[in-house]
């Protein structure tokens, strides 16, 4: 007794009318459930961007020789640049130091400076911040420069955090998606469970295990890609969110954490095929013990 496509698409649809309240509530378990994992995976997500925002705005200053000659200078300039550690360095006078150094320094501290021994720097942003430290080894008490610095304290504890944040995000996602596979796996028990009559009956007239297995398959199918496709409305209304509290105050971290559609379009995208796999999966899992009866 085959089952053809008409039959399984007559069956599936007629099934999740005649049973619509399970129906529903399989759906609204499989939506909230893979919104939480789908939030889990886009905040992992945001700080990884985050992360890369904050690792691009670090800097590293190159203080010259007070005094030191023009041509040395530049032979500086163009050295750093031929490493290819930094993409690009600015030149600041040393009346622009000491006037910064005035700015920042306590009175006490500021008035023993003059421009004279002030030193002029070479300020490099970095084609990736984990060059920092090479450009520290390689300059850092070379003729004609002062001092290297950079913040390696900073990026050491930015590193350590992101890491920390983003490994938390992913446990917190796979233990939800589990957690997700076994709500699901015994919602969609529960709706064949109140139909075991049903099965029993088509088992008595000759139905195969598999004639009876698909149109149930199809079910959690159709339920998995339902709830799936609530829980991506949901996922994309959190970027909206995010978006939104990253556009109403600049240099927050919501500002780093925004992302482009298409990042959030791939994560609803893996929550879809999971919905799929799990409720198309669970079917066929909730069914087997019914049919081995």
């Amino acid at each position: 007794m085959p089952a053809n496509v008409e039959y399984v698409a007559r069956e599936t649809a007629s099934n999740l009318w005649r049973n619509r309240l399970m129906t529903i509530a399989a759906i609204l378990t499989v939506a909230v459930s893979l919104s939480l994992v789908g939030a889990a995976m886009l905040l992992r997500q945001g700080i990884a961007h985050a992360t890369t925002q904050w690792q691009h705005g670090v800097n590293v200053d190159v203080f010259l020789t007070p005094g030191i000659p023009a041509a040395q200078e530049k032979a500086i300039d163009q050295q750093l640049l031929q490493t290819q550690w930094a993409k690009s360095c600015t030149y600041y006078s040393q009346r622009y130091d000491y006037n910064e150094a005035k700015k920042l320094l306590p009175s006490d501290e500021s008035q023993v400076l003059t421009v004279a021994t002030v030193p002029s720097s070479l300020r490099c942003s970095l084609t990736n911040p984990s060059y920092a430290q090479n450009i520290f080894s390689q300059f850092n008490g070379k003729p004609g420069v002062d001092q290297v610095a950079y913040p390696s304290q900073a990026l050491r504890n930015m590193e350590q955090v992101t890491n920390i944040l983003q490994w938390v995000f992913l446990i917190v996602a796979v233990i939800l998606l589990l957690s997700a596979s076994v709500l699901i796996l015994n919602t969609i028990r529960l709706a064949i469970f109140a139909r075991r009559r049903e099965v029993s009956v088509m088992k008595l007239v000759g139905a195969t295990n598999w004639f009876i297995r698909v149109p149930f398959m199809f079910e959690g199918l159709v339920q998995g890609v339902a709830g799936a496709l609530v829980a991506a409305l949901a996922v994309f209304g959190l970027h909206l969110v995010l978006n939104a509290l990253g556009n109403s105050t600049t240099g927050n971290v919501f500002t780093q954490m925004r992302m482009p559609g298409a990042e959030v379009l791939v994560t609803n995208i893996v929550v879809v095929i999971i919905g799929l796999v799990v409720g198309t999966a669970g079917s066929a899992l909730a069914i087997r013990r019914f049919l081995e009866t």
